[in-house]
């Protein structure tokens, strides 16, 4: 008997759901969280009693050395137990965690940033999708780094926003290729993205570079949208400097959060704010835009909305002096470690972030034939899971994330040494 139409009787009309989201498959195909799951699923679990290194992607959270600040745990306690923020947010955030953010960013700003100029986001990656999609008028396009961050990539190819890929230099500490920006740059061009300091590459930009990034953007009449989810993760020689700094130049779109710093990823607050004096976000709209998507998105939790003001206030200094202090340990770990492995090269010593970007030598290896498959049999040979440079439009690169405990990050680089060994090719003698 077929089942079909009303009370069951004739046939069955063709079902017309199912068919592919082509931008969808362009957006995933983006994505990074895609690309270490397929290399998860290589581990052997079956025969191999050591524990996973997961190299693969920065969240420290769960290592007991990256511990959340008591200060911001009470925080988030006492909003929860107040029964104050059971409620629903407003579109652009809880008023007193919107002005604790602004006069957060405007403690290293030469001019005040406005709390009508924030807007509170669920986690950095929403404000990432938020910006994609305000900034998705026919025929734009945006530029973006490689490496990257994909999730832009997504999020615009999501949106229908053409986006370009400007390349960042390995030989000059991974700084933003300028001629390249202005030769990718047309009169459809609205806006560039850094990441700063950086993910992947571990680089941290100084405060000139960052003045000719924004003297670049003013010449293109473009904004600089600045990710600075790892604000003041710098632990090198030169020190974090906001893109906001350069905000009377050209208009800056500040993204941040306290996922990073705070070592919270799954509280999921953040923010974007137009640290822009003279305006011109507001003026052409741009604030309003967002605070539309805002409206019809998902909001951030209510009461870690609360907390944001003792968060960001009461949060100890020597929490974050810590915190750093581990990072900079694990980071020169990583980055001598990695000079003892003679098929993969470190441009340069990790000084910010959570990361560092490694080249792979093909050449000194046997049955290796890219990043991902050397990636995907180092997890199964070693449960060492690295990310293949390939998902950050790097290919035979790979990112290595450095914020695990220390201990297993050293021993998860010795699995990979010898894995590199006992792959390397035999070299004739001469």
């Amino acid at each position: 008997m077929e089942s079909g139409g009303a009370g069951g009787e004739g046939e069955t009309a063709g079902w017309r759901f199912g068919a592919a989201n082509p931008a969808l498959a362009v957006a995933g195909s983006q994505s990074i969280r895609a690309a270490v799951t397929r290399i998860y699923r290589c581990l052997d679990g079956s025969g191999d009693a050591r524990p996973v290194a997961p190299l693969a992607h920065g969240d420290p959270s769960a290592f007991a050395c990256f511990r959340a600040a008591p200060a911001a745990t009470d925080a988030v306690a006492a909003a929860a137990a107040s029964g104050k923020y059971n409620h629903y947010s407003p579109a652009v955030g809880i008023a007193p965690a919107c002005s604790a953010v602004a006069a957060h960013l405007s403690r290293e700003l030469p001019y005040a940033v406005s709390p009508a100029d924030v807007v509170l986001t669920a986690g950095c990656n929403h404000a990432v999708e938020i910006m994609m999609s305000v900034l998705a008028s026919p025929g734009a396009n945006v530029l973006l780094p490689r490496p990257g961050y994909p999730l832009y990539a997504s999020r615009a190819a999501l949106s229908g926003l053409e986006f370009r890929h400007f390349d960042l230099l390995p030989d000059s500490e991974w700084e933003v290729d300028l001629a390249g920006v202005e030769a990718l740059a047309d009169a459809n061009t609205v806006a560039m993205v850094i990441v700063n300091p950086n993910n992947p590459c571990g680089c941290v930009y100084s405060r000139d570079h960052l003045a000719k990034i924004a003297e670049t953007a003013r010449k293109l009449g473009i904004m600089v949208i600045s990710d600075e989810v790892y604000d003041h993760f710098a632990f090198g020689s030169k020190p974090f400097v906001p893109m906001g700094v350069f905000g009377d130049v050209a208009p800056v779109m500040t993204l941040g959060g306290i996922s990073k710093r705070w070592m919270v990823p799954g509280w999921r607050l953040g923010w974007i704010a137009a640290t822009d004096p003279n305006g011109i976000l507001r003026n052409k709209k741009i604030i309003d835009s967002v605070i539309d998507y805002r409206a019809i998105s998902v909001d951030p939790v209510t009461f870690v909305q609360g907390a944001l003001p003792d968060i960001l206030a009461k949060t100890d200094d020597a929490f974050f002096t810590n915190a750093l202090g581990v990072v900079k340990k694990a980071a020169e770990i990583c980055y001598e470690k990695l000079k003892e492995i003679d098929c993969i090269t470190c441009p340069h010593k990790p000084e910010g972030s959570m990361f560092v970007m490694a080249k792979l030598d093909l050449s000194s290896l046997d049955g290796i034939e890219d990043d991902v498959d050397f990636c995907s049999k180092l997890a199964k040979e070693e449960s060492v899971v690295i990310c293949p440079g390939s998902g950050l439009g790097m290919k035979n690169w790979l990112r290595i994330t450095f914020a695990v405990d220390p201990q297993l990050l050293e021993d998860g680089l010795e699995r990979t040494k010898c894995f590199c060994k006992r792959h390397g090719k035999i070299k004739e003698a001469s």
